[in-house]
């Protein structure tokens, strides 16, 4: 049997296939599109948190990252990560890729209070 991981790298609203993924091998979910439907952080670890890792969704990078205040975006990633990482299973990083319009003090804050936690 191979220690291989399967990663699936999926956007969007998928939580009606989680389940499936999980039936079918994959280890790891990423990105973690939190403002998509059904999407809630709370939600996906308590119902599959404990069969697969999250990689992704410690912030969202449309709404938060990228518009929001610093203090904001610290509170964001808080609240995501503390969902996501109860008991573990669960790799920080932003929903998607960080665009060049956000700023640069976002971008601190949310490695700041990143820093903070232990995931994975």
């Amino acid at each position: 049997m191979s220690k291989a991981k399967v990663f699936l790298h999926s956007c969007g609203s998928v939580y009606e296939f989680i389940e499936d993924f999980i039936e079918i091998g994959v280890d790891i979910l990423n990105p973690v599109q939190t403002s998509a439907l059904n999407m809630e952080p709370e939600r996906l670890k308590r119902e599959f948190g404990s069969r697969i890792t999250f990689w992704g969704g410690g912030v969202d990078v449309q709404h938060i990252l990228s518009r929001a205040t610093p203090e904001q975006v610290r509170r964001n990633v808080r609240f995501h990560i503390e969902a996501l990482n109860h008991q573990g299973g669960y790799i920080f990083a932003p929903v998607h890729n960080i665009q060049a319009d956000v700023p640069v003090e976002n971008i601190a804050a949310m490695y700041e209070e990143s820093l903070r936690y232990r995931c994975l």
